[in-house]
């Protein structure tokens, strides 16, 4: 074994057959890694079926930071079958290492039945013009004459077959332990072979069950040590010294661990992807006990249908119950008719919309960002909502308390937007700082005792009207869709009407004031640029945050000023700030250039129809894959240097 270079960041991929046990794979090097102080992402990448098409995953393994971005080409590449082979042989480079498994190497393209058509034509035409033999052999043997590869090729049938011999596993049990070979193959690949190391992945994985921690740590080891003696392994510099306790989580999980802490004590869902699983979490997680106690639990409501689900978060809230749902596009048109009564009625409700890949069912399983028209402007009249978007699992915890704390003071819908690219991507997180989280409830009463009447609408003390929950002696209060007088009665007289109408988008224009713009609503990164020397200001939200704040320093590094600015606020829109930077930069001669995972631009639209500023440059992406690192540099470079208007990202199968 001779060892390469040292590395202080690491991009592996491994893939294989959906529910061939490759999630798990992640997982345990996610905590392999992560145990020793190193900071990972990992994001899945898979078809909408149960199992049998295509996954992979991507992972950043970093010994200085925690990455939030991937990259390419991959230093390790481990597969489970020979469609991985096929579909990313692209995928690695020179002295890259690529383990599968070579009782595959027959196979013929054609006889790969999971691949779709379209998908084998375009592969076939890529083969044919590289001289490529369409067989697993053929691709392994290009790889290593043409771009250096060191491939090794395992026998699996072989190495599964000892455990029937040392473990007694049935030979029909033994190929759910193909992901152990995947996790050796691949801390192989960076000299790591002890038993103990690969132990504590899987003990994380298979807590409790001895017996399969032990089988799995022996495939996972004698993999490793194969690899080993066939390659020149990398080398990662040694990992950070971490605290005692670090989570390891995705972002459906974050979120529903922010909801938790932020006071939710009702959620409500129809399953959808991605947004499912936050509830999943929940659900498993129903009694909530910590070092001062028992703390009750939280009711987790299954509907028959996301109207459904809307109608009960908005009962559960009249009740002074901290109340959310969560859901997924298609699930969120359906809510379109709710949302517009909680703006009616003040309501508080908070709606967590994971965005997919549209429109109409779309790609149920792949990420995108075109949700952002649909948070802003569904639901019918004139019905304003706080909408803030999360841009990375850090913010998505805080943001999940936020939104709570926003909507019951400003009595307001809130839409918390997220994409499949952080609900599916596994994290290392270190434990969030909550000196400073605070559940704040507004207006709520939870007696009253004047002698008048109870007026939940109320003219006369601002906007923001005294909520009494549902049950509150003295305090009886009307709700309904209709337009009303201050105790909630139906009333079409005009001076009414307008009066309500100027109380409901006062609370609006309220938020607007009182959120801070800057740093808050809208953040700029590196925080201590000088705006005035920037050479290309990158613009986005959401997950595009992670790509795009490395682009920028490995633009910097390159002698280009880059910069990011992230949105997280599009209602109320930070438009004085964003007015200042752009303006700014446009005035040194800067170009801005807006990022996102659409075909539309709807930030930039969003942009404009706020501040008035038109920004007519474009790096897009809407083939459901994450925005990778590479190509988002290059993207940058090339608007720069060739003064076009759009780029259109393509890396990724």
């Amino acid at each position: 074994m001779v060892e390469e270079s040292t590395l202080s960041e690491a991009y592996i991929m491994i893939g294989g057959p959906q529910g061939s046990g490759l999630e798990t794979s992640a997982q345990v090097l996610t905590v392999i890694f992560a145990s020793h102080g190193y900071g990972v992402i990992a994001n899945r990448e898979y078809h909408s079926n149960i199992i049998g098409r295509h996954s992979y995953v991507a992972m950043t393994v970093n010994s200085v930071k925690t990455p939030r971005y991937f990259n390419y080409p991959f230093h390790t590449a481990a597969f489970m079958d020979a469609e991985s082979v096929f579909v990313h042989y692209e995928d690695v480079g020179e002295n890259s290492i690529l383990v599968y498994d070579k009782g595959l190497d027959n196979v013929n393209i054609d006889n790969v039945v999971s691949i779709r058509s379209d998908t084998k034509e375009r592969l076939l035409r890529e083969y044919h013009a590289q001289g490529i033999d369409p067989t697993v052999r053929g691709i392994t043997n290009y790889l290593r004459s043409s771009k250096g590869v060191q491939v090794v090729g395992l026998d699996y049938k072989s190495i599964l077959s000892i455990l029937r011999e040392k473990f007694s596993v049935p030979l029909a049990l033994a190929r759910r332990y193909v992901s152990s070979i995947i996790v050796g193959a691949v801390v192989g690949s960076f000299g790591i072979a002890s038993e103990d190391v690969i132990r504590e992945g899987f003990k994380y994985r298979f807590r409790g069950r001895e017996k399969i921690v032990e089988s799995n740590t022996y495939i996972a080891s004698l993999v490793a040590k194969e690899v080993m003696s066939q390659v020149k392994t990398f080398k990662l510099q040694e990992g950070r010294a971490i605290d005692d306790f670090s989570f390891v989580v995705s972002g459906n999980d974050v979120v529903a661990i922010g909801k938790v802490v932020g006071g939710v004590r009702f959620q409500s869902y129809y399953p959808i992807t991605p947004a499912q699983d936050e509830s999943f979490y929940l659900e498993g997680h129903m009694r909530i006990t910590t070092s001062r106690g028992d703390l009750g639990g939280i009711v987790v409501f299954q509907t028959e249908d996301e109207i459904a689900a809307i109608g009960a978060a908005l009962g559960a809230a009249l009740t002074g119950t901290r109340a959310a749902t969560a859901t997924s596009g298609p699930g969120f048109d359906l809510m379109a008719e709710n949302i517009s009564w909680a703006y009616e009625a003040e309501v508080p409700v908070v709606i967590t919309l994971y965005q997919r890949g549209g429109p109409s069912t779309g790609m149920p399983t792949r990420g995108s960002q075109e949700d952002l028209f649909a948070a802003l402007f569904s639901g019918h009249g004139t019905t304003p909502r706080i909408v803030l978007a999360s841009g990375d699992h850090e913010e998505a915890f805080y943001d999940a308390i936020k939104a709570q704390n926003l909507a019951d003071k400003y009595q307001l819908p809130v839409i918390h937007l997220l994409d499949k690219f952080l609900a599916n991507a596994i994290v290392t997180l270190q434990p969030p700082d909550l000196s400073n989280v605070m559940i704040e409830r507004g207006k709520m009463i939870t007696s009253y005792n004047k002698p008048e009447p109870y007026k939940r609408f109320s003219l006369s003390d601002g906007p923001i009207s005294e909520f009494a929950p549902f049950g509150v002696k003295n305090a009886i209060s009307w709700y309904t869709g209709l337009e009303h007088n201050e105790y909630g009665l139906v009333s079409e007289d005009p001076e009414t009407r307008m009066k309500m109408v100027e109380k409901r988008i006062s609370k609006f224009f309220l938020a607007d004031k009182e959120i801070p713009e800057e740093g808050e609503r809208a953040v700029l990164l590196p925080k201590d640029i000088n705006i005035s020397d920037v050479e290309l200001l990158m613009v986005g939200w959401g997950s595009v945050k992670g790509v795009a704040v490395e682009a920028a320093k490995v633009l910097r590094e390159q002698g280009i000023k880059a910069a990011y600015l992230h949105i997280r606020y599009f209602a109320p829109f930070p438009a004085r700030y964003v007015s200042s930077l752009v303006s700014k930069v446009r005035k040194s001669g800067g170009l801005i250039v807006d990022v996102e995972h659409n075909e539309f631009g709807q930030a930039a639209h969003i942009i404009e129809m706020n501040t008035g500023i038109v920004i007519d440059k474009f790096i897009l992406k809407y083939t459901g894959r994450p925005i990778y690192l590479n190509e988002l540099v290059n993207a940058a470079k090339k608007i720069m240097k060739e003064k076009i208007d759009k780029v259109v990202l393509k890396y990724g199968a």
